[in-house]
């Protein structure tokens, strides 16, 4: 320790603080993937999916349960606060490190700005006057200011927002079934919301089944936090992991599918705002508002929370290994906190949201881009560690696991938008750029 008594890692760079719980490890991963999330998305994957929103929803659950059990073999085995960066950089050497560090950025910065946006809608149908570029900025100020004073203060915010968020979807589930039941959309629950022969369309399926991957991503945040686990506990990380996805997957199945027969028939006038048009027409004006100020106050406020601290590890990490400016690595002396890398993620996840305040699905694409490239580096650094390296000859868990992830996560990448894949691809290259240029520099400083 220095002389403030803060820690120091092997990088004589200030370590984070190890003050999280399991339970403060699964109420983070809740809030990041946030319980009223699907209805973030609810209009958008409805109309991809040309209606087949639960089948969309199991095949992202699919997806995402190879993933989470490759996150949970690494962090059992390699404990580090930039998730699928340090499992690569582990497994697969510095540059594929980078590259993995690289693309998860995406994914991580842009969360953030997604949230900010669809904020910003839902207030936009309370007080239409106030422009959405101003609610953007009041919530990237309002995350940053809890944030910056450690995860426990966070972890305590994180918990009174998934206890009222399943509080009041529980209400509005109840209020779908009565709705349904007296003659609303399909009448009663069916299975046509999991498949419809007359429905179905592959294409279609894959692309609504990217966008759903939007509505899980969090468990995979869980990883971030490995270093400031209490007693150095591996375990509980990957426990948290999977934990967090059986309960994102049970939960999204049941509203999918309440909420898919409820729509049959229903006519969306705006994908952005599908949840208030469809509670509006289906259990009256009063949920409507109910829904919208819950959304934009404590949904919106406390689910950028987890998103920021995830994303402010990773570029903690990265700056400490030099892969990124060694200042990202700063930790607050007072509060423990990557401080600078909070600074600079809010500054670029907030501006990412004021461009592109008006295209939320490009935006939903363009993050699961990086999400799922870092899958698969991550699926690649599973079998390289275990089955090539150590040899481990558990083959199920340690190859054909991590295989059918890839191909699952291929498979969802090819419904990806054109803008997403050029925004997607321009960003890997100038990834694999930056990171050659970093690779030559190590070497020149080796030789000397």
């Amino acid at each position: 320790m220095d002389a403030a008594g803060t820690r120091r890692g092997t990088h004589g760079v200030q370590a984070l603080q190890r003050t999280l719980s399991y339970r403060d490890l699964l109420i983070y991963g809740l809030a990041y993937v946030c319980p009223f999330g699907i209805f973030q998305s609810l209009g958008f994957v409805w109309q991809t999916s040309n209606g087949l929103i639960v089948l969309a929803y199991v095949l992202a659950t699919v997806c995402m349960y190879f993933t989470a059990k490759s996150y949970a073999l690494m962090t059992d085995s390699v404990p580090s606060a930039g998730s699928v960066y340090g499992f690569a950089r582990h497994a697969l050497g510095p540059f594929t490190g980078f590259v993995a560090g690289w693309m998860i950025l995406l994914d991580y910065l842009l969360i953030p700005s997604y949230v900010y946006v669809f904020m910003a809608v839902a207030l936009g149908t309370l007080i239409p006057e106030v422009d959405r570029a101003v609610w953007i900025v009041t919530l990237g100020g309002a995350t940053l200011s809890i944030n910056w004073f450690g995860v426990r203060v966070t972890s305590r915010v994180n918990l009174f927002s998934v206890v009222v968020q399943v509080a009041v979807i529980s209400l509005l589930l109840v209020l779908a079934l009565f709705a349904l039941y007296h003659g609303k959309g399909n009448g009663s629950l069916t299975l046509r919301p999991l498949y419809a022969p007359e429905l179905f369309h592959a294409q279609s399926i894959f692309a609504a089944t990217a966008i759903c991957v939007m509505s899980f991503l969090g468990f995979d945040a869980i990883s971030t936090l490995s270093e400031e686990v209490k007693g150095d506990d591996r375990r509980l990380v990957g426990r948290a992991i999977i934990g967090v996805l059986f309960l994102a997957a049970a939960l999204l199945a049941l509203t999918s599918w309440i909420f898919g027969d409820l729509m049959s028939g229903f006519a969306i006038k705006d994908p952005a705002a599908a949840i208030y048009e469809v509670t509006e027409w289906g259990t009256g004006h009063w949920t409507s508002v109910l829904t919208a100020w819950v959304m934009a106050t404590i949904v919106g406020l406390t689910n950028a929370l987890p998103m920021q601290v995830g994303v402010a590890r990773v570029m903690y990490a990265m700056g400490r290994d030099h892969q990124l400016p060694v200042v990202l690595a700063k930790i607050h002396p007072k509060h423990g906190t990557p401080y600078v890398g909070m600074l600079a993620t809010t500054v670029i996840s907030v501006t990412v949201a004021l461009v592109m305040r008006n295209l939320m699905d490009e935006l939903v694409s363009i993050v699961n881009f990086g999400a799922l490239t870092g899958f698969l580096l991550l699926h690649v650094s599973v079998i390289t560690k275990f089955w090539i390296n150590e040899r481990s000859g558990q083959w199920m868990t340690h190859l054909a696991g991590p295989v059918v992830g890839i191909i699952v996560v291929l498979a969802v990448l090819s419904g990806m938008s054109p803008l997403a894949m050029k925004v997607g691809l321009g960003w890997l290259a100038a990834g694999l750029i930056y990171g050659r240029v970093l690779s030559k520099r190590r070497h020149a400083e080796l030789a000397i």
